[in-house]
């Protein structure tokens, strides 16, 4: 069976680059009925935020990333961890180093002088005499000391990693008695059945480290995959101008988790042409070991462009229960499904859509300056007032092209043309020269606020 996990620290908000490693470890489980795990990596207790927690839990309930099982805490788990770095210095794999912060300071110095790569020369690895006093130890594995440690990485291929060239004996439990970063993460995952590790190729250099900790306690060494990161267009590390968010703020931006899920999977990796990818294809065609070797970059206009193809297909009610997250509401609304039709060709994300909606659905409060200096000025005021009286004497229209034949008679009546009228009536019904289809628009607002929201305009103080 496939386990995988995703293991972030709540330090800090869920970026999107986490989220893509979620979503390709979610699938690679899912594809092969296995089992995708979280884990929360909070052992920094004093760099802990709880409300990050939260943050990454319903980033994955707002993306349906769905972890099996209860989530693991790390801070819950001090006593595993210590149990293992027990068990390692009763077999002699791990050791007790009294090493002072001045000596390692020194020991640095001197290396950086000598040039060469600053590490721990193994002082206190085989001591056997009198411990110094007023020094509490850090514990130290054994790692090895020549040779090289090597695994096939299923992204990278082949790694070999030179031991004298970055290893030396790494600590595993600090001075007051609290684990590293890379001795709990392989306790955990070891512990968690992990069968498949995909993560950031940042972690790559703690790979080595964490095959010298399975190695010495007996465990199964997982695979790993190693993705490359996600870069702004300069070829740079992503910063918020770029992209680099809390995975929630794309919800406040009015992005489909559909469309950030599927923009992601397709950051370094794809499936032949294909560009739009439902969760049940990401599935199907997901492997990692086709993920690129190279990073990928940062697009927000093909985000933009994604985002506006979910909005066009999507079912008229899951959009209306997604404008309500931008306080519109339009689930009583009579004409709801024409409305939606009408606007969701012209939207790239739900909260212009948002936007468009309460425009056209809340009657105008103000008008648009410049557009009735433009357009409100010689007989526009008395063709509306003309058009308002047709409206009258022809009685219920109950569709767009029923408001369309009704217009168009009555210009052929009073010698004018549609352009003497569409923008006035635009001005009228949102308080802008700017909408859909005019006779679209009326249909949707209806007969009787048409001629309301005609006499208010007709009403107003220029």
């Amino acid at each position: 069976m496939i386990i995988t996990r995703f293991a972030p620290s709540p330090t800090g908000y869920l970026h999107i680059g986490g989220l893509r490693t979620a979503l390709y470890s979610y699938l690679w489980s899912r594809k092969n009925d296995g089992k995708f795990l979280l884990r929360i990596e909070d052992t920094d207790l004093k760099r802990n935020s709880k409300e990050a927690a939260e943050a990454i839990e319903n980033a994955f309930a707002w993306t349906n990333l769905s972890h099996d099982g209860e989530i693991i805490y790390q801070s819950t788990r001090f006593d595993i961890y210590k149990s293992y770095v027990k068990q390692l210095l009763e077999e002699g794999k791990a050791y007790k180093c009294y090493m002072s912060r001045q000596e390692l300071d020194e020991l640095r110095a001197s290396q950086s002088a000598d040039k060469i790569r600053p590490h721990y020369d193994g002082r206190y690895r085989d001591f056997t005499g009198e411990p110094p006093s007023g020094v509490e130890p850090v514990i130290r594995i054994k790692a090895p000391m020549e040779g090289e440690i090597s695994f096939v990485d299923g992204v990278k291929g082949e790694v070999h990693f030179n031991v004298k060239d970055m290893l030396d004996d790494f600590i595993i439990a600090r001075s007051d008695g609290t684990p590293t970063y890379n001795f709990v993460v392989t306790i955990d995952d070891a512990l968690m059945n992990i069968t498949d590790v995909i993560r950031g190729d940042d972690h790559l250099s703690n790979t080595p480290k964490q095959i010298v900790i399975y190695k010495a306690l007996g465990f199964k060494i997982p695979k790993f995959y190693h993705v490359p990161m996600i870069l702004n267009n300069q070829g740079k590390k992503l910063s918020k101008r770029d992209g680099a968010l809390d995975v929630m703020e794309y919800k406040n931006e009015g992005y489909l988790p559909e469309a950030l899920l599927n923009f992601l999977v397709r950051l370094g990796w794809s499936h032949g042409d294909q560009e739009l990818f439902s969760l049940d294809e990401m599935i199907e065609f997901f492997d990692p070991k086709n993920i690129n070797k190279s990073a990928s970059a940062y697009n927000e206009e093909k985000l933009l462009w994604l985002n506006a193809q979910y909005i066009k297909k999507l079912p008229v009610d899951r959009l209306v229960k997604e404008l309500e997250f931008f306080d519109v509401s339009v689930s009583d609304f009579s004409r709801k499904e024409e409305l939606i039709e009408v606007l969701r060709d012209r939207a790239k994300t739900i909260k212009e859509l948002a936007i468009m909606v309460k425009n056209i659905v809340d009657e105008p409060i103000n008008y648009d300056e410049k557009a009735c200096k433009k357009f409100i000025k010689g007989d526009a005021l008395e063709n509306l007032e003309a058009f308002k009286q047709a409206l009258r004497a022809n009685g219920e229209c109950s569709s767009a092209s029923e408001f369309e034949v009704l217009a168009k008679k009555f210009l052929e009546v009073n010698g004018l043309k549609l352009k003497d009228l569409a923008q006035p009536i635009r001005i009228a019904m949102v308080g802008s020269a700017v909408s859909p289809s005019v006779f679209e628009v009326l249909n949707i607002i209806g007969y009787q606020n048409v001629i309301a929201r005609i006499d208010k305009l007709l009403n107003h103080k220029f």
